[in-house]
């Protein structure tokens, strides 16, 4: 669909459900030629019908001097009064500021109308109106293009464009009109700032007065305290890398905002920005081509953090899932099993590999205090291997498995990359927002992760060094670059992957191992060691199970939506966006005097992994504890979840403190009857802990 098949259908379609009289009313509205005041009158129309409380809201506020905004539907405005809502769409930049107009003349009406207002209320010398393009025609692929397909056949008319802020600009304060006087008549005018010379106010050549004597002068005074001036700031938007091909390279787009619109969005937010096209010359650097830079005048921004997660789950895939665990009521782990078989089913076994891997992306619930600390619900995972055990594997599947994910590696990250960058343009310091802000409320996976910390010791400060320490932990990125003191949001599951250094050594420290520091490991949830022990066994299975894939291969078949069989990548990430959204485990008794005995018993034999048990120990456990109540579709944390976290960090420990066969995670397998294999786990660990007693 075109502009000009949009054109038709706001013309044509929309005006067989409107009265005659009415459509000759408003032939005079389409056309560009038409005059103002019809355009003024039908919107102070239609904001009396849909918008009088807002506008008696804003005649109550006392402050006269900020910026209100009167949001409306464009869908609505279409209903009322399509050939206005035309006029809107094909000539945005003439009949905006009319609709301004038309929002100051609505006060008065409404403060004249009101018995009781005049005393308390006041209309309000700026009131802008944004439009609102949601549920709409406008949402069409040729009104709300990708940022990559942005062409010159989209100016002039109100488009929408969807991205990530990698960018975010100071406030600025911005030159809006001036009025001038002509010396020889004294005729006064205003000039407005042209935006395509960089805001800069060019003079009329001669005299623009329309008396009946034309007046030739060339010479004009500017009238003191004239100047209006407006907050400006400007952005710049990404779009988002999921929705490119391999090779592409995201483009961007600069956007500006003006007035109420100003500090509304920071670095890291997913933005829906309305507005209008337009382009101004670029910077007149010496032996450089000037050309005309494509941007974005903002009318409307809408922040859609909270809408990151896009997946639509219809009632039946519901019903599918409850079905499914009705199924396996009396054997829940089998039922577990068969959705961990889902994760990256093209490598073999790894079942302890897996279930951390879904347990980490589920993750716990979020915790606030009565003081307002927080505790993070987000479980982060690393897994140091040798090379060819799958670790990238994992990455890239985890990233598929998340609505919003970036992948990094640490060759080509560093510590300022990773988190957030302070650049200069246009003579300014802006801030640049890095791959973990990106991945604010979804996946940051980072490969090679022991070169990304180890390339940052080496060029970079301390203090540049621990910002990946809090953005893990407290889940903010803390700046204070070139004068930008600002706080951003980094709500990121972290998937690193490392290599060991040299040889893994069983007898040294986690740490030394993988030359990275004690509180850096302390922020994992899982730390999983996967070692190729050259077992002959091992290899016979592997090798079989990857060549009877690849003959597979020839007669695959899609069993989508079969949850009997191996679960589909689609089914899974509707399974876990819908177990995160709907429960919120809490702890039993029995499963917390569980975590406590086990935690007690970690710090009492912490010599070998000291950076391990810390106190974040506990709240690991409580975390994947939850994580694996919400994979076994539960509201309630039961022994079976307290004793499964007490296994994932089992398995994390180089040297276990409880279950010895446990260890090795690489050649962990699916058992054909997992309901009795943790009957036997789940007595050895309580005999362990001394809880056996405590709870029969």
């Amino acid at each position: 669909m075109n502009c000009y098949v949009i054109a038709d259908v706001l013309q044509t379609c929309t005006f067989s459900h409107i009265p005659p009289a009415q459509k000759m009313k408003a032939s005079a509205i389409v056309p560009q030629e038409g005059p103002p005041a019809d355009v003024v009158q039908a919107f102070v129309r239609f904001l009396l019908s849909h918008h009088t409380s807002c506008i008696r809201s804003i005649l109550f506020i006392n402050d006269l001097t900020l910026h209100y905004p009167i949001v409306i539907d464009f869908a609505e405005l279409l209903e009322f009064d399509p050939p206005l809502a035309y006029h809107l769409f094909s000539h945005p930049t003439d009949v905006l500021p009319l609709f301004d107009q038309a929002a100051h003349i609505s006060q008065t009406i409404v403060l004249d109308g009101s018995e009781g207002i005049e005393a308390r209320g006041s209309p309000k010398k700026f009131v802008h109106v944004r439009i609102n393009v949601t549920g709409s025609p406008l949402e069409c692929p040729e009104t709300f293009p990708n940022i990559g397909r942005l062409r010159v056949k989209h100016r002039g008319i109100l488009l929408t464009v969807k991205g990530t802020v990698i960018r975010s600009g100071a406030v600025k304060m911005i030159e809006g009109e001036r009025v001038y006087a002509c010396r020889k008549c004294r005729h006064r005018f205003k000039v407005y700032p042209e935006l395509e010379i960089g805001n800069a106010i060019r003079l009329p050549t001669s005299c623009p007065s329309r008396n009946s004597k034309i007046c030739e002068g060339t010479s004009f005074q500017s009238i003191p305290d004239s100047i209006v001036c407006h907050d400006y700031q400007e952005i710049k938007i990404q779009e988002n890398t999921q929705v490119l091909g391999v090779g592409s390279m995201p483009r961007s787009i600069p956007i500006i905002l003006t007035d109420d619109l100003v500090d509304v969005v920071k670095a890291g937010d997913d933005v829906i920005i309305t507005g209008v096209l337009s382009a101004k010359w670029s910077s007149d650097l010496k032996d450089v081509r000037c050309d005309l830079d494509p941007l974005v005048i903002a009318n409307h921004v809408r922040r859609t953090n909270e809408l990151k997660s896009e997946i639509e789950i219809p009632d039946d895939v519901i019903k599918k899932f409850e079905q499914f665990w009705s199924d396996f009521k009396d054997t829940p782990l089998r039922g577990r099993n068969a959705i961990l078989q889902g994760i990256c089913p093209q490598v073999f076994g790894l079942f302890t590999v897996k279930l951390a891997v879904a347990l980490t992306l589920i993750g716990g619930v979020q915790h606030v205090d009565a003081s307002g600390t927080k505790i993070r619900g987000e479980s982060h995972l690393l897994l140091v291997g040798d090379p060819g055990t799958g670790k990238s594997q994992f990455l890239k599947f985890a990233a598929k498995l998340c609505n919003r994910s970036v992948i990094t590696t640490g060759f080509g990250s560093t510590s300022a990359g990773l988190t957030v960058t302070a650049v200069k343009d246009g003579g300014e310091w802006v801030l640049e927002a890095g791959a973990l802000v990106l991945a604010d409320g979804g996946l940051c996976c980072i490969d090679e992760f022991d070169r990304f910390y180890n390339h940052a010791a080496i060029s970079m400060r301390v203090h540049d060094r621990a910002t990946i320490h809090e953005a893990m932990e407290q889940q903010t990125v803390s700046v204070a670059k070139a004068g930008l003191v600002t706080t951003l949001s980094t709500h990121t599951i972290v998937l690193g992957a490392t290599n060991p250094k040299g040889q893994y050594d069983p007898d040294q420290s986690l740490s030394v191992n993988t030359t990275l520091s004690g509180p850096l490991l302390s922020r994992f949830d899982i730390v999983l060691v996967l070692l190729d022990k050259k077992n002959p066994e091992w290899d016979v299975v592997v090798s079989s199970h990857i060549l009877a894939e690849k003959g597979e291969e020839r007669n695959k078949r899609d069993n989508s939506d079969d949850l009997g069989s191996v679960w589909s990548l689609p089914m899974l990430r509707r399974y876990i966006h819908y177990v995160k959204q709907r429960f919120k485990p809490v702890l039993t008794k029995e499963s917390e005097r569980i975590i406590s005995s086990y935690y007690q018993l970690q710090r009492r034999s912490a010599t070998h992994n000291a950076a391990r048990t810390t106190v974040r120990l506990l709240e690991s456990l409580i975390r994947l504890a939850q994580a694996h109540a919400r994979l076994m579709f539960r509201n309630e944390v039961t022994r079976l979840d307290a004793i499964a976290a007490i296994l994932c960090i089992e398995s994390s420990m180089t040297t276990s403190a409880i279950v010895d066969s446990i260890g090795d995670a690489l050649h962990s397998n699916f058992t054909e009857n997992p309901d009795q294999e943790y009957e036997k786990q789940e007595k050895i660990i309580l005999e362990k802990l001394g809880a056996i007693k405590d709870l029969s």
